[in-house]
């Protein structure tokens, strides 16, 4: 399935979910004509129960070492391939980074850039003692996964504490009660060819994903589009372009996050709404480069699938 037919698929979802929940009435009344036996009363009866809903996760196939489709409205698993597996998390450590802050922070906070974070690895965007509100250096960072801008929140969010990073995050992360998850820094960059900036798994990342979108669904939203902007204190405008090219194929996107690194690989988290207020998380770890998005498209496509065949969401 290509990316036009999944927006495709995306508009006959209703349609599909009204006609599934007619063959599955149907289908009950068959049942009982086959198996409830007519004529005189049986001493004894046996009630059989069939589902007529098919698993549209049968057929997927993923690159990445794991992977998971969390419905966050249930809390129940859709799909999984490792979820619990600890993997390095290159960018998408940059979820729990702004989850921690925003905990912490009110989004007016005024976040200083210092002068140790303008040189880390591609991509960042900012200069020494540039000036944001949280919120707008959130949505720049996450929108097009700035190094420099989580490693600034991140070191911001600490000093508030009074901590270091590690422990800041270790402390948002236990909040969330996220088992398998840890970071060493901010954004995610590797910290050698030996250690990653983060670990987790997949379950982890969708349950922190939908808590990212639960606390602040506009900064979420703004890494939905192909750019996001914003304006420091002292003036200069900022816009950067999203790292995820996927983004235009997914209906109902409400966060999209990026990540790569050498040790990681190719990660993806979204989340997206399959009805009316009901998110999704879908999380790949471990993908590559590029099979990362054909690994999330393939799931949000099988998702689509599976509520269009069940009528109730």
């Amino acid at each position: 399935m290509d990316i036009s037919e999944l927006q495709k698929l995306a508009q006959h979802t209703r349609f599909m979910r009204e006609t599934g929940m007619a063959l599955l009435i149907g289908s009950a009344v068959l049942g009982l004509f086959i198996f409830v036996p007519f004529g005189p009363k049986q001493t004894t009866a046996t009630t059989v129960v069939a589902s007529t809903t098919p698993d549209a996760y049968t057929k997927v196939t993923i690159e990445a070492k794991a992977g998971i489709v969390y419905d966050l409205t249930t809390k129940k698993i859709l799909y999984a391939k490792n979820s619990d597996a600890q993997l390095p998390l290159a960018s998408l450590t940059k979820l729990l980074t702004v989850y921690a802050a925003l905990a912490k922070l009110a989004p007016s906070t005024e976040i200083v850039i210092p002068a140790e974070v303008t040189t880390l690895d591609l991509p960042r965007a900012f200069n020494e003692d540039q000036v944001f509100t949280l919120s707008d250096l959130a949505r720049l960072t996450l929108t097009a996964s700035l190094n420099d801008g989580a490693a600034a929140i991140a070191t911001a969010t600490a000093a508030f504490e009074e901590s270091s990073q590690r422990q800041m995050l270790a402390s948002a992360a236990a909040a969330l009660d996220l088992t398998q998850t840890y970071a060493v820094n901010g954004s995610g960059l590797d910290e050698s060819t030996a250690l990653s900036g983060g670990y987790g798994s997949a379950r982890d990342l969708a349950v922190l994903a939908g808590a990212l979108v639960a606390q602040a669904p506009r900064i979420a939203l703004a890494t939905t589009e192909a750019t996001a902007s914003a304006v420091s204190l002292g003036g200069t405008e900022y816009t950067v372009n999203n790292t995820d090219p996927i983004i235009d194929t997914i209906p109902g996107l409400m966060l999209s996050k990026t990540g790569f690194t050498d040790l990681a690989g190719g990660n993806l988290a979204l989340v997206f709404d399959a009805g009316i207020g009901h998110p999704i998380a879908v999380v790949v770890l471990g993908s590559s480069q590029k099979s990362r998005f054909t690994d999330g498209y393939a799931l949000v496509s099988a998702t689509l699938e599976h509520f269009g065949a069940n009528e109730s969401l």
